[in-house]
Parts: C-alpha cells; sequence; structure tokens
C-alpha cells in the first residue's frame, strides 16, 4: 500500500472512530411514519432529541428513542476513555427504509378481494461529534 493510500486509510479509521451506527431492521411501522419521526431529529444534539422523542405522540417515536440511546451507548462503547458528558454529540444522519411487506387478503362485496399491505421499515441513526468552526 502507498503511504497516500496508507494516509487516506488512517484518516477515515479516524473519523470512523467518532461516529457511532444503530440500526434497527423490519420495525413493524410504516416507512411514512417513521420518516415523520426521523425528520424531527436529524441534526439536533442528543439530549434535546432524547426529549422531542420522549414528549411526542406519535408511536414511532418510541422505537426511534430506543435506537438513539442504543446508538449513544455503541458511542460510549467506542469510546471509552471520552466521557459522555464533557462531548458534544448530536445525530448526524437518520435515514428510514423500507423493509419487507407483509400481503394479506381482506374479504370484500361480491366475491372480491382487495389487498392489504402491511408495511414494515429498517432505520439507522449516526451519532456524532458536533464540529465547531472557529473564526479567524
Amino acid at each position: 500500500m502507498g503511504a497516500r493510500k496508507a494516509m487516506t486509510a488512517k484518516k477515515l479509521q479516524a473519523e470512523k472512530k467518532q461516529k457511532a451506527i444503530a440500526i434497527m431492521r423490519d420495525c413493524p411501522t410504516s416507512p411514512r411514519k417513521m420518516r415523520l419521526v426521523a425528520d424531527i431529529i436529524r441534526g439536533v444534539e442528543i439530549n434535546k432529541a432524547l426529549g422531542i422523542l420522549r414528549y411526542s405522540k406519535k408511536e414511532a417515536s418510541i422505537r426511534m428513542e430506543k435506537l438513539l440511546k442504543s446508538a449513544i451507548a455503541n458511542w460510549e462503547a467506542k469510546n471509552e476513555g471520552e466521557r459522555l458528558e464533557d462531548v458534544t454529540l448530536c445525530v448526524k444522519e437518520v435515514f428510514v427504509d423500507c423493509g419487507r411487506m407483509l400481503k394479506r387478503i381482506q374479504p370484500a362485496p361480491q366475491g372480491r378481494a382487495h389487498r392489504i399491505r402491511k408495511r414494515s421499515n429498517h432505520v439507522t441513526i449516526v451519532v456524532d461529534k458536533v464540529v465547531t468552526v472557529e473564526n479567524k
């Protein structure tokens, strides 16, 4: 491996060390409902995001809060030397993808059948340090 490639690899590895990721798969909520909650906390500091999720009326916020706590715990596991109180963390990325869809049949009038699609989703949260830009 060349010197430039090795330096780039070390830089990416150092950046990856700062980030903590938590993934929830096959959550039995429709992606559209989960995206409403994800949009609320994207880019917000973690303590504020936890408060928003705790007092939100949406059912999807319960699962999102649990996932955010998991991401915070993953960050603490990656950065054992640092204290959570000393560092300002924020929700860097949140994205919701479609999961598998369960297809069911509901009887309809005149011998017909309507299809019911029970949707699920996959949610990914990335927690990272807040980068402060200093003016010179």
